[in-house]
């Protein structure tokens, strides 16, 4: 399969959580027309939480293709006489010999720089002023590749505002809480509750996926007339998501799935981050509380600051945050993104959705638009003239571009009153500890509508 075959199909906008940011960003250019915001109205703070940039495979994943790559040779040597695609028989791993993985890799480096550099240059105001790192907070978690790409965002937002080296760079500080007790960004390894659920659920989610496997692996074995197993083609199809997003490789691993496989094999994938990460249960992204108060602190925060007068300089402008598509999809999930009303009314009421429709039908939840490597969300508050009523707004960005908040009929430029009311304050009735540390066992502990999708069984998926 070539990048872009005669239909249009490029298989690298097609590759779930492991799309880059640059493929899905031209996507999200599309999601709808953003609102004009009067130009009386000024923006005062920035919040950003973002997924790390393009990485290696992990340590995990290395193993697999090193395995993977045994397996070719013998499925090879038992194809003699067949006409074998020519890559197959010479195939080895890129990462052959490498023991550790999951770093952040140039193009990732490359990713968050730009991306600091056009954050800066689309807010002017909010970044004119002398670094301090409490008037500009940069977050990251413990894992290398979250704190490198804060450092990467931190060195594009920064150039050229210091005396280091020929970039003219600055120091600047990124802090990081112990992953064990970071709730605002590391939520889902802090949420016992939520530990126990994924545990339980992925035999479930596996299982939902299998006949997509099952499928598959039987019209590329028929069609190349190879022995390939279910595994094979797993593997088969993780190599082509690295290769087409990492070395931009598509004419190889990815070339023996057709284009209907490719949207199959992405839907499986989706389906598993939907299921564990997103909309399939209120836990996957109620836990994620603590992110969307600090969020609402920090606005809070800002508005007093400038109704109290504070001195330019003197107080937060951005807070901004850099974590992993654990964090980036149940925080799209609790501001409602990529929904309609009548399903943002289900999640008010913390029931599960629909699965997402299997292709040919078109769905509005893919991994590769919600959280492709880099991707974010921004919150702008901005503050309009005193004579006007409401005074405060906040516009939702989505990989930089405005996005449709339900909760707030539709629009990207929301009155912040409206944003709290309608789409923060309904998330706040539960406590992270009641969410996640509560007994489940215990029949005190119990909410019936709260837990009943996570003890239940999955849903059937029509294949």
């Amino acid at each position: 399969m070539k990048k872009a075959d005669q239909d249009g199909f490029d298989v690298r906008h097609h590759l779930s959580t492991v799309t880059r940011y640059s493929v899905s960003k031209e996507v999200s250019q599309n999601l709808i027309e953003g609102s004009t915001i009067p130009s009386e109205c000024t923006p005062i703070h920035l919040n950003l939480v973002a997924r790390h940039g393009t990485r290696s495979p992990t340590k995990k994943r290395l193993r697999e293709l090193e395995n993977l790559s045994g397996r070719l040779k013998e499925i090879v040597r038992d194809a003699e006489g067949k006409k074998v695609p020519g890559w197959l028989g010479k195939w080895v791993s890129p990462w052959q010999g490498k023991v550790k993985g999951g770093e952040l890799i140039r193009q990732g480096e490359e990713e968050l720089y730009q991306l600091g550099i056009r954050v800066r240059e689309r807010f002017p105001t909010l970044f004119e002023e002398d670094y301090h790192p409490d008037v500009y907070t940069i977050r990251a978690t413990q894992i290398p590749r979250a704190s490198a790409s804060a450092v990467s965002f931190g060195m594009g937002l920064f150039s050229e505002k210091g005396d280091l080296g020929p970039g003219r760079n600055r120091a600047f500080a990124v802090t990081s809480e112990n992953r064990a007790s970071d709730t605002k960004l590391r939520f889902f390894e802090c949420c016992q509750n939520y530990k126990s659920y994924r545990k339980a659920k992925g035999p479930a989610v596996d299982k939902l996926k299998e006949p997509v496997l099952e499928k598959i692996t039987a019209s590329v074995a028929k069609r190349h007339d190879l022995n390939f197993t279910k595994q094979d083609i797993s593997s088969l199809w993780f190599l082509c998501k690295q290769d087409a997003s990492l070395l931009n490789v598509t004419h190889q691993s990815c070339e023996l799935f057709t284009p209907s496989e490719v949207a199959l094999l992405e839907w499986a994938d989706d389906l598993e981050v939907f299921l564990l990460k997103g909309y399939g249960n209120s836990l996957n992204y109620k836990m994620g509380v603590p992110l969307l108060e600090d969020v609402m602190h920090s606005m809070d925060e800002a508005i007093k600051a400038r109704e109290d007068k504070f001195p330019s300089g003197s107080y937060e402008k951005a807070r901004l945050r850099f974590a992993h598509a654990e964090t980036i999809v149940p925080f799209s999930c609790l501001l409602g993104l990529f929904l309609d009303g009548s399903e943002y009314e289900k999640i008010q009421k913390e029931k599960p959705l629909e699965l997402p429709p299997q292709p040919p039908k078109t769905r509005d939840f893919k991994g590769s638009t919600m959280a492709p490597f880099g991707g974010n969300n921004m919150l702008v508050l901005y503050s309009c003239p005193a004579a006007s009523s409401p005074k405060y707004f906040v516009q939702v960005l989505h990989n930089e571009h405005p996005i449709a908040l339900p909760g707030c009929d539709g629009k990207d430029f929301c009155p912040l009153e409206d944003f709290k009311d309608k789409v923060v304050t309904p998330h706040l009735k539960h406590a992270f500890d009641n969410l996640c540390n509560a007994n489940l066992d215990d029949p005190k502990q119990k909410n019936p509508s709260l837990w009943s999708w996570l003890l239940g069984s999955s849903q059937k998926a029509e294949l």
